[in-house]
């Protein structure tokens, strides 16, 4: 048998987790096998739900605790797309564990007060929503932050309004702590006795759930096993396995990998690490721009968000990955790896066609890092979905330009949904160089050679004709609030604040 690549010292063969105070070891499974599915056929807990299968519905809410930066905290994901192997080194918390001494969660009990329960077939993984909400959420929680949290909970009876009510009453803030919070330091304690620092190998050479703890070990595995699968968040791989029932014999798991998770900022660069989660991004990312922050924002539900990864999002390749058109017109390059050669790429590069990117057998995508705004740049995104929140986009501009003087004189323009890959547009950013923000009429070349630039599908989300038109009213729009400085006028949510008139120095 060939050697697999990974460290035979301490080499661990078990999923290990934390449940109900316990820690539980799972070996002998499917590499496919998902969370849910071992929650009700293996635990028989089956208060949690399947709904949709495939992350969108939130019937399947469950929480992971976990240890991140020394800190223990409460995450949403959906178990329907989860893989059991991602939850190595977690607490599971499900709806069944809420109460205590039949006393109700303060979730529960409001849920129950404010009739918030029709048909009850959506309610547990709405009160897992909250609860997570109810543990990390900033404090009080008013309206604005319970929609975002339940943005990935359908209520198929629509009894929006009391369960709204009562995530403000219970996640408001004053309310007691609950016995999770009171036991926090055990918990964590639990957590860290499982970080064994071990790389994880299920099954053999023939089919395998792997989990290594480095980059060297996910190299050399990669490089004997290049037909094995990486899975970061799971959030499309976990559709593979719900959806199209594909046979996956062979997973790597990202998420223990040590250095892909991290983020640095300096002077003049923002780093994102491959498997940084959106939810983590979210913060960095909007302090590099306001846009990217409301981008992320709408980028699934807070389960997706909790789970699908930065890297991940790029290597899918999706022509309607909303990440990638954002970080090209940022100019971002990608880091990649294979074996011990560390090569770097333009990211406007990667793509080559329709799900296929630059990337060589055996190599994986290390970091993405991003160039900081310079004097007179300005970014714009834009995100256009038939549902605001928890949709794919129908078409996803993203703007970079420099105004100086009242001129634009450069400008990086990338767009997603208008061809089969996230792509620039040349022409309109060659059109746009030298335009006066004041006059309009000196817009129209650049916003001619978009059809030059792009010649886009219709398809059951969008029409070829309306994605072009929203295409250019799109970047009308980012000229029009750059020209007078202020997005009052331009946007119903997402709104700048501290916005110069630009053309002032004209």
């Amino acid at each position: 048998m060939r050697d697999h690549g990974l460290r035979k010292d301490g080499l661990r063969s078990t999923i290990r987790f934390v449940r109900r105070g316990r820690v539980v070891e799972v070996g002998d499974i499917r590499p496919t096998t998902t969370l849910l599915d071992w929650l009700r056929l293996v635990e028989r807990a089956t208060g949690t739900k399947e709904g949709c299968a495939e992350g969108d519905c939130g019937a399947c809410t469950i929480v992971l605790a976990r240890l991140r930066d020394g800190r223990l905290v409460h995450e949403p994901v959906c178990a329907c797309i989860t893989l059991l192997g991602q939850v190595d080194g977690t607490e599971i918390i499900t709806v069944e564990d809420l109460a205590k001494g039949g006393a109700l969660h303060p979730v529960q009990d409001a849920l129950v007060r404010r009739h918030g329960s029709q048909c009850g077939f959506c309610t547990p993984g709405i009160v897992m929503s909250l609860f997570a909400l109810y543990q990390d959420g900033a404090r009080p929680a008013g309206r604005e932050a319970v929609n975002e949290a339940l943005a990935g909970n359908l209520c198929r009876c629509t009894g929006y309004r009391p369960i709204v009510e009562a995530g403000i009453e219970s996640c408001g803030g004053g309310g007691p702590a609950d016995g999770f919070a009171a036991t926090a330091k055990e918990r964590a304690a639990a957590l860290l006795a499982l970080e064994d620092g071990r790389d994880m190998f299920l099954g053999d050479e023939a089919g395998f759930l792997a989990s290594p703890v480095d980059e060297s070990s996910l190299a050399s595995l990669l490089r004997e096993h290049e037909d094995a699968v990486l899975v970061s968040g799971a959030t499309d791989v976990g559709l593979w396995v719900t959806k199209e029932l594909r046979p996956i014999p062979k997973l790597i798991l990202l998420g223990r990998v040590r250095g892909l998770d991290t983020i640095e900022d300096d002077e003049s660069t923002f780093t994102l690490g491959a498997t940084v989660t959106h939810a983590r991004a979210r913060a960095p990312l909007t302090a590099l721009d306001p846009d990217l922050g409301e981008l992320v924002r709408r980028f699934g539900s807070a389960q997706v968000r909790a789970s699908g990864t930065v890297g991940g999002n790029i290597a899918n390749g999706s022509p309607i990955g909303d990440l990638a058109p954002a970080f090209i017109a940022l100019g971002a390059m990608l880091e990649l790896r294979r074996g011990d050669e560390i090569r770097r790429l333009p990211l406007d590069e990667f793509f080559i066609a329709y799900r296929r990117q630059d990337l060589r057998p055996g190599e994986f995508v290390r970091r993405i890092e991003i160039d900081k705004l310079g004097p007179g740049d300005h970014f714009r995104c834009h995100k256009v979905a038939k549902r605001f929140d928890e949709d794919i986009s129908a078409v996803m501009a993203a703007h970079r330009l420099r105004i100086e003087g009242g001129r634009v004189t450069a400008a990086r323009i990338a767009y997603g949904g208008m061809a089969a890959t996230p792509k620039r547009a040349p022409r309109a950013e060659e059109a746009l160089v030298g335009a006066r923000l004041t006059e309009r009429g000196e817009w129209q070349g650049a916003l001619d050679a978009l059809s030059q630039d792009y010649a886009p599908l219709s398809d059951l989300r969008a029409s070829a004709g309306y994605r072009m038109a929203v295409a250019r009213n799109l970047l009308v729009r980012t000229l029009a609030e750059l020209a007078v400085g202020t997005t009052a006028v331009t946007r119903l949510v997402g709104r700048r604040s501290g916005d110069e008139v630009l053309h002032a120095a004209e």
